[in-house]
């Protein structure tokens, strides 16, 4: 490979969430390892591609740091981008950037719904979807996803009914979907478009998860079924630069478009730094077969815990991975909560890994996230200290 995912780089020490965060047992004196290896949020352990690190260098040489104009070229990297890679043609005036992800989702939620209404999502869902709903004083509905072998699919019965409340105005989806790995067909997306429209709900895909997609699979972007939706995406995910603090909203339609914009400005997330506008440029202009090897890696990193797994940890089993690099792992035959086996695994294996029920309290038991994007020595010694804690001692 021309890259070199294999490089252990030391992120402890730097401020780095992953690596730096108190975890989730503090007072237990096992806790305070610093030999913990982190496989729980969602950033990557690897180097941005070379393009991304020359252009935030040489905006770093001229030594000035000030407000910014987001420049055309920003505009075109975009679109380009979105057009070579996903057959998708945004106009230049859809286009509406902001620092991030949340924020735009914290935007859009406050400019397309009033506060009591209900904006339904598939449950078990990214955690930040809950937190977004309240604090915009609406109210979460969960549609949640249905077990199929071992990956997830839609209930479409349940999800025709939630969006025919009255009190539904929005549906907020992640596509693809974190955290069960899901990457939608345009089947499905059609038809949630179509229940939705017909209920007069509007359609919101977080799609920052798009570039990350397992060989096999294809991304569709929600803007190719139809111009009726926001979609919000960044770089920050696929590229690793989610320090750099930069995201789009794409929205056809003018009136909500305009009312976004309003939004963006009342939650004071309109401008952003000298360092995502370029490293976005350089990451859509540059850095296309970085993305292409960094996906074989992960798919490489995906089949080694699988495996690893089925061999060594049989009680739990690995949904499948169509996108993302976080895995969704039924661990519900350990006979613990998903909490209390990740509280186990930090203190006693060292390894940090999200419960479950961050995601929803009821469709998430059972289950726990991992996020296999870092060097596979480091994956394996993970695996291999939660394989020591788990079969000696079975929790029951």
């Amino acid at each position: 490979m021309k890259y070199d995912f294999d490089e252990l780089v030391e992120r402890r020490g730097t401020n780095c969430v992953k690596w730096d965060e108190e975890g989730p047992c503090q007072t237990d004196d096992r806790c305070s390892s610093k030999e913990m290896i982190p496989l729980w949020v969602a950033d990557m352990d690897f180097k941005v591609a070379p393009a991304i690190q020359e252009a935030v260098r040489k905006r770093a040489e001229h030594g000035v740091f000030g407000y910014n104009i987001v420049p055309e070229s920003y505009y075109e990297a975009v679109i380009a981008w979105f057009r070579r890679r996903h057959q998708w043609d945004i106009h230049r005036e859809w286009l509406l950037y902001t620092t991030a992800v949340v924020p735009a989702m914290s935007c859009v939620i406050k400019a397309l719904t009033m506060p009591g209404e209900k904006v339904l999502i598939l449950s078990p869902a990214y955690n930040c979807f809950f937190s977004s709903i309240k604090n915009n004083g609406c109210e979460v509905l969960e549609s949640p996803l249905k077990a199929a072998d071992d990956s997830f699919e839609v209930d479409f019965i349940d999800f025709e009914s939630k969006c025919a409340d009255e009190k539904t105005t929005l549906f907020l989806l992640c596509n693809p979907h974190n955290p069960t790995g899901r990457v939608w067909t345009r089947e499905e997306l059609q038809r949630m478009y179509d229940i939705c429209h017909r209920h007069g709900v509007k359609v919101v895909s977080d799609e920052i998860h798009c570039e990350l997609i397992m060989p096999g699979y294809r991304f569709v972007p929600f803007g190719t079924v139809t111009d009726d939706c926001v979609v919000m995406n960044s770089p920050s995910k696929s590229f690793n630069t989610a320090g750099l603090q930069i995201a789009n909203i794409i929205c056809s339609h003018p009136t909500w478009r305009r009312r976004i914009d309003r939004a963006i400005n009342i939650n004071e997330v309109c401008d952003v730094n000298p360092f995502g506008i370029v490293a976005l440029q350089a990451a859509y202009n540059e850095s296309e077969d970085w993305i292409d090897e960094l996906n074989q890696y992960l798919w490489g990193n995906y089949q080694s815990i699988r495996d690893f797994i089925e061999e060594n940890i049989p009680q739990w089993k690995v949904c499948r991975l169509e996108g993302t690099y976080l895995p969704w792992v039924d661990v519900s035959a350990m006979g613990i909560t998903s909490q209390q086996l990740c509280n186990r695994l930090f203190a006693e294996a060292k390894v940090w890994i999200n419960p479950g029920t961050m995601y929803g309290r009821e469709t998430g038991e059972g289950y726990v996230r991992l996020n296999i994007a870092c060097p596979r020595s480091r994956l394996m010694d993970a695996l291999q200290r939660i394989e020591t804690v788990v079969n000696p001692c079975p929790f029951t």
